[in-house]
């Protein structure tokens, strides 16, 4: 047994080494930074997308790739690229907000019912995306999914009172979410990813916003113990790469990227909703209680969005977009 178990971890160390040596060498080399840690879904996934591509170019194009925000928050990953330290990233809506407004406008809070709405809208919207990262610089290779985002607090939140009373945290640069909670008379504390588990920690906030499967891979669950069991908004995300780069590949490579990346980031999204399904129970085994909030409270915040829409539009994001959006909203429902 000691024997099989030496030889077996000594093929996998060999196996490691390979893909190492064989991505450090590829002909066409792009580092990729996420936020997303290391060992969640959106990692391993994204690996075995990275594999298909190297074993499919023979090798000649490869990804080495740097999770867990070792890089920086969004925009620090942005001007990476935009200097060729990075040739790619995995970015939230958030991040993007700044560099294609457009980007957001599935985000605006109570705009969705259902996870089937929201593959309607994105697959219209792929095009429009598509056409305005490509005049920053950037190859839309995919979208990605974090899925209905919940309050979550160190103490019950079931009202606007008490939401009100809170200390809020937004990412930093996120226009949608301050102006909602600016609506409520809600000034919240702005802060990137990576900072939030410590200020939780310290208490310099008590409550923030994130899916469920979020909640528990970026460790919040463990101080915001309360989620109010109402989701508001839908968040999402991009996998993107230098567009010089990407179309300095041969036309071949270009194919196999991204019908790689259509099929893995398509099972990405799946795995990710089953990860957000699985969520509750793990949280409520780990003592997380799961809090009703009020039917007039919700009705109250649901008011919000059609208040603060007028001031989004043209500033967080297009009419044209957000009317675009309406249209493929309004004939899907029309058709269910």
């Amino acid at each position: 047994m000691r024997l099989l178990t030496v030889v077996c971890f000594t093929i996998l160390i060999g196996f490691g080494l390979t893909v190492d040596h064989a991505q450090a060498k590829a002909k066409h080399l792009f580092k990729i930074a996420s936020l997303a840690p290391d060992g969640s879904i959106w990692v391993t996934k994204f690996e075995d997308f990275t594999k298909e591509v190297s074993e499919k170019t023979g090798g000649e194009v490869g990804f080495r790739v740097y999770p867990g925000g070792v890089m920086g928050d969004d925009m620090a990953m942005y001007r990476k690229m935009r200097v060729g330290q990075l040739q790619g990233g995995g970015f939230t809506m958030t991040g993007m907000a700044s560099v294609v407004p457009d980007f957001t406008v599935m985000s605006v809070p109570f705009l969705f019912n259902s996870y089937a709405e929201t593959d309607a809208v994105r697959t219209s919207l792929m095009p429009d995306f598509r056409e305005e990262f490509e005049k920053k610089g950037l190859e839309l290779i995919a979208m990605t999914e974090v899925g209905f985002i919940y309050t979550m607090s160190t103490k019950p939140i079931t009202t606007v009172s008490e939401l009100q009373q809170s200390t809020s945290w937004i990412p930093s640069g996120d226009p949608l979410a301050s102006a909602f909670l600016n609506s409520l008379d809600i000034t919240p504390v702005q802060l990137t990813i990576p900072d939030v588990l410590s200020s939780l920690q310290t208490g310099l906030i008590d409550t923030v916003y994130n899916s469920l499967y979020g909640s528990i891979v970026l460790q919040w669950f463990t101080k915001a113990r309360y989620v109010t069991d109402a989701p508001f908004a839908y968040a999402y995300g991009c996998f993107l790469l230098d567009k010089k780069k990407f179309d300095k590949l041969p036309k071949e490579y270009q194919d196999i990227i991204q019908e790689s990346a259509d099929r893995h980031f398509s099972d990405l999204i799946d795995a990710t909703r089953k990860s957000n399904s699985d969520s509750r129970s793990v949280m409520s085994s780990r003592g997380v209680k799961f809090v009703e909030v009020e039917p007039e409270t919700l009705q109250s915040l649901k008011n919000q969005h059609n208040l603060i829409i007028d001031q989004l539009k043209d500033n967080s994001f297009s009419d044209r977009i957000y009317q675009k959006t309406l249209k493929v909203l309004s004939d899907y429902r029309a058709n269910q």
